[in-house]
């Protein structure tokens, strides 16, 4: 009468690992699916903002476009929002009489910068791909070499007129503090 008992009991603990890794193999998101450029070479870091995109087209160059663009965007953004955090700690850790004016001048000028022209961007991966229907799919990265980028800003800092002496001294000091972190690391 223990035979069957047994027999019985390695049936259901077979029966309940067969549940187990059914249940595990399938997962509700879908399969994970690994793209290009991703890992941490392709992500920013303390010497380099870095940025990836993704564009799909029937056309070749739409889809080129599409990439490049997507990933412009997601620099500027990476850019806009550091600027942001560096100028609320400047902010908060300096007192002035022309602080504010010179802050306030300082975000425009980067976000008028970040939109119009990344200095020294440059492409660290292109892939294309062309699927069954016809339809082109194209992965860039891209990156800028943060003093770089830093250092046009101050030479676009001179050249506007409309900055004070004054803040102009306050978004120089900033921007030298940025080149030193970003050349030390």
């Amino acid at each position: 009468m223990q035979f069957p008992i047994r027999l019985q009991l390695t049936q259901i603990v077979v029966f309940s690992l067969a549940l187990l890794f059914a249940s595990c193999a399938s997962n509700p998101m879908g399969q994970k699916v690994k793209e290009p450029f991703s890992g941490s070479k392709y992500e920013s870091n303390n010497r380099f903002y870095r940025a990836t995109g993704k564009g799909s087209s029937m056309m070749d160059a739409v889809a080129s476009s599409q990439a490049e663009m997507r990933a412009r965007q997601q620099l500027a953004q990476q850019v806009q929002t550091y600027f942001e955090v560096v100028t609320d700690d400047y902010q908060k850790s300096t007192t002035g009489a022309v602080l504010d004016e010179a802050m306030t001048r300082f975000e425009t000028l980067a976000r008028e910068i970040t939109s119009t022209k990344l200095a020294d961007m440059r492409q660290i991966g292109n892939e294309k791909y062309l699927s069954e229907d016809g339809s082109y799919t194209v992965y860039v990265a891209i990156e800028i070499k943060k003093s770089s980028m830093y250092r046009h800003m101050k030479k676009q800092v001179r050249l506007d007129t409309k900055i004070k002496s004054n803040e102009l001294e306050q978004i120089n000091q900033i921007l030298d503090q940025l080149i030193e972190q970003a050349e030390s690391e």
